[in-house]
């Protein structure tokens, strides 16, 4: 395993963005209770910026969130690469590793996160992919439910692709609670019936972000703006059915203050505080 002396990760976390570096190493009082990081930001990097992460990583547990393993690619797996992520997570400690089930290259980086179509022959090259990623980590990854805006050439239905992926892959399920809603109001389903749908027991953790409402029916990921109120009830409704699990609040551009950010992430806490099912560590 990645970790086992670094206790375990509950509550509720903070994505670590270097525009929150400053306020992170000011502040004593409000803080997360763990920090998620995209390892391929900070692999390489040494020097002060190395060791401030280092300082800051040493205060609270720490998660990676990666974003170019591009596990739907066709491309072959770059193994160096995640060579160079297994050393990083080995370094800090980290308490578990996930991805996004997506793609983001094609000879060459794209730098977004494209959907993989939803067909049988993808479920097979998704999740042979994960499971060489698992055996060569050995360790069991989190693959996380992405925000997409088309299907082209889909012969299943989004449910029962991801469905088919976890359980293939035998892996963990990175729950994004507001990829759910922007997913249903896009694609005109119902979040709670997906939510009942997913195999809640394979669920590691939760994000839990803001979006931008382009239209009534167009809803763009963006993690740039506060959580809204449906995000917040689909949250509640999900621990009422894993458990308070641990949570974390993603935001990657438009920063408020560091005091604002942590009233969400104490709203967080506060919806983990009223869930009857008693609250779980990630494993």
């Amino acid at each position: 395993m990645f970790s086992t002396d670094f206790g375990k990760v509950s509550g509720a976390g903070l994505g670590l963005r270097r525009t929150l570096m400053d306020p992170l190493e000011n502040e004593e009082a409000a803080w997360p209770d763990f920090l998620e990081v995209a390892p391929e930001n900070w692999i390489r990097v040494g020097g002060r910026f190395g060791r401030r992460f280092a300082a800051l990583a040493e205060r609270r547990p720490l998660l990676c969130h990666g974003l170019s393993l591009s596990l739907g690619s066709t491309d072959p797996v770059d193994w160096a690469f995640l060579g160079e992520v297994r050393d990083f997570l080995r370094k800090h400690r980290v308490q578990k590793y996930t991805e996004h089930l997506s793609y983001c290259s094609d000879n060459g980086h794209l730098y977004d996160l494209a959907p993989i179509p939803f067909t049988e022959e993808a479920v097979r090259h998704v999740a042979g992919r994960i499971a060489a990623v698992q055996d060569f980590l050995g360790e069991r990854i989190g693959i996380e439910n992405v925000s997409y805006y088309a299907a082209p050439g889909a012969d299943m239905s989004e449910i029962d692709f991801v469905n088919a992926v976890l359980n293939e892959a035998d892996c963990e399920l990175l729950l994004d609670v507001n990829n759910i809603y922007v997913n249903s109001i896009n694609h005109g389903y119902d979040p709670l019936a997906y939510l009942q749908a997913l195999p809640l027991e394979r669920v590691c953790y939760i994000h839990v972000a803001g979006h931008y409402d382009e239209a009534d029916d167009l809803k763009i990921d963006t993690h740039g703006a506060d959580v809204i109120d449906p995000v917040w009830d689909l949250l509640a409704q999900t621990y009422q059915r894993v458990g308070a699990l641990p949570t974390l609040l993603e935001r990657d551009f438009n920063f408020p203050p560091l005091a604002e950010l942590m009233v969400e992430v104490e709203q967080i806490r506060q919806l983990q505080a009223g869930v009857e099912i008693p609250a779980r560590a990630l494993r």
